[in-house]
């Protein structure tokens, strides 16, 4: 907590939040991951940035071009999808029940290789109002026409990690064009954008292709987002056919010496634990447990492991097409529960420990540690603001676990990214949803019929 929220001569806040109780980060020698709550806070922000956050009656008198009056609300730190497929929204619901060999092969490969600028832009619209609407106010989205997604975050407000995809058998240009994509949009929505390097997987891109993507990266100074050990399946086959687990491929191609966020990791082994410790770049995964649910893989992230090994795990959807939601409040606490039932230790997952995933983990992951994930003193003010006033969140014995077990994303009031306001009491301020839904239902046959019987890669694994 700070005090002097308003120093002498100081010209008006931008946005003064009164009557919270605000989640903070109080990192000690004992608790690294220490999580705490402080009640009848005040937070004050000015030129996107939390000026100040210390009680209520300290900014009572505070002068503000625009006051939240949020008794009854927790502050927290805007939440973080840190994979997902944006525009996939546009294929919810269209291959259900299916194992993930047929998933990809009959139905969602050959229905993208169709998909037009128009139908990524509309799907990327309504992924971010949906998202915005759950409280996530930074994505890391890793997909194919990403100018188009980059332009819907630029007008929308929203933050993300932006990466265009390619597999190897795109041949060189694919590697270049992600390469293009991400130099001339890093920095871009006044640095809201972030960009990353972004082949698909080891099993879909090859070794020579991995290794030219980290000599770029360290190049550049880009990190790299992936796939990797999705599941067991893919390490047993990686083991098979190339003698190395996916990781063991990573490591030898040089990407873990870069920036690297690995989505999903569900067929991590012991053997590439300390692979990870050493890694030469900052090393996450991001987890998903609902898809893997869907999918009926055998194992989840080993988050626990992961944690012992020193890499940080953040929070996750993947795309809508295979997980029919970008809910991180779900992902939050289904993590917990598929944690506690895989390690049979009903004290792991804590919701404190899955409220430090879900904040500055994630932030981490998605390589904003430093600037987002906390609402603190020179943060960037990206944060969102929680009703905890409705029947299925009271009463409130313990605030964290009513955060992760209780709370709904629908109980999200307010969602605010750089100090600026893209939803007020449920009311969406950047986007039309009406028009973009009923847009993209006009196009859905089109859609679905354009693109069957085609594919770019085959999933085999």
């Amino acid at each position: 907590m700070t005090q002097h929220a308003q120093p002498p001569g100081a010209r008006p806040a931008d946005l003064v939040i009164t009557g919270c109780t605000v989640l903070v980060h109080e990192e000690t020698a004992a608790d690294p991951e220490h999580i705490a709550f402080v009640a009848d806070a005040g937070i004050v922000v000015r030129d996107g940035v939390v000026q100040a956050v210390t009680t209520a009656a300290e900014v009572s008198g505070l002068k503000a071009a625009e006051r939240i009056d949020a008794r009854g609300q927790a502050a927290l730190p805007g939440l973080i999808n840190c994979h997902t497929h944006a525009p996939m929204v546009a294929l919810r619901g269209l291959a259900e029940d299916l194992p993930t060999e047929e998933w990809f092969n009959e139905v969602v490969w050959p229905v993208e290789s169709g998909l037009t600028a128009r139908d990524i832009e509309l799907g990327a619209r309504l992924a971010c109002a949906e998202m915005i609407r759950a409280g996530v106010t930074c994505f890391a989205d890793h997909y194919f026409a990403m100018d188009t997604v980059a332009d819907v975050v630029t007008e929308c407000g929203l933050r993300a990690l932006l990466g265009q995809a390619y597999f190897s058998s795109q041949g060189r240009e694919g590697r270049e064009v992600s390469l293009d994509f991400a130099l001339r949009r890093r920095g871009a929505a006044g640095g809201r954008i972030t960009t990353a390097l972004a082949p698909h997987a080891p099993y879909s891109v090859t070794e020579a292709d991995l290794a030219a993507t980290a000599a770029l990266a360290r190049e550049h100074a880009l990190p790299v987002h992936l796939h990797a050990a999705e599941n067991r399946d893919q390490t047993r086959t990686s083991l098979a056919r190339h003698g190395a687990t996916p990781v063991e491929i990573l490591a030898r191609t040089g990407i873990l010496d870069t920036d690297l966020l690995i989505a999903h990791g569900t067929g991590i082994l012991d053997r590439d634990l300390p692979l990870l410790a050493r890694a030469g770049g900052r090393t996450a995964v991001a987890t998903a447990p609902r898809g893997y649910l869907k999918f009926a893989w055998p194992a989840t992230t080993p988050v626990r492991a992961l944690r012992s090994a020193g890499v940080d795990v953040g929070l996750a959807t993947d795309g809508a097409a295979s997980n029919n939601s970008l809910d991180v409040w779900e992902a939050m606490a289904l993590t917990a529960l598929v944690q506690k039932q895989g390690e049979g230790d009903p004290r792991w997952l804590t919701a404190r420990q899955a409220l430090h995933h879900a904040t500055l983990q994630s932030a981490r992951a998605v390589g904003l540690g430093e600037s987002v994930g906390s609402v603190a003193p020179g943060r960037r003010a990206d944060l969102i603001l929680v009703d905890l006033t409705g029947p299925h969140t009271r009463p409130v014995h313990d605030l964290a676990a009513t955060l992760v077990h209780s709370v709904r994303s629908s109980d999200v009031r307010t969602t605010i990214v750089d100090g600026r306001v893209l939803m007020r009491e449920r009311e969406l301020l950047t986007l039309d949803v009406p028009s973009v839904a009923a847009e993209l239902e006009r196009r859905l046959p089109a859609l679905v019929g354009r693109g069957r019987g085609r594919r770019v890669p085959t999933y085999d694994t």
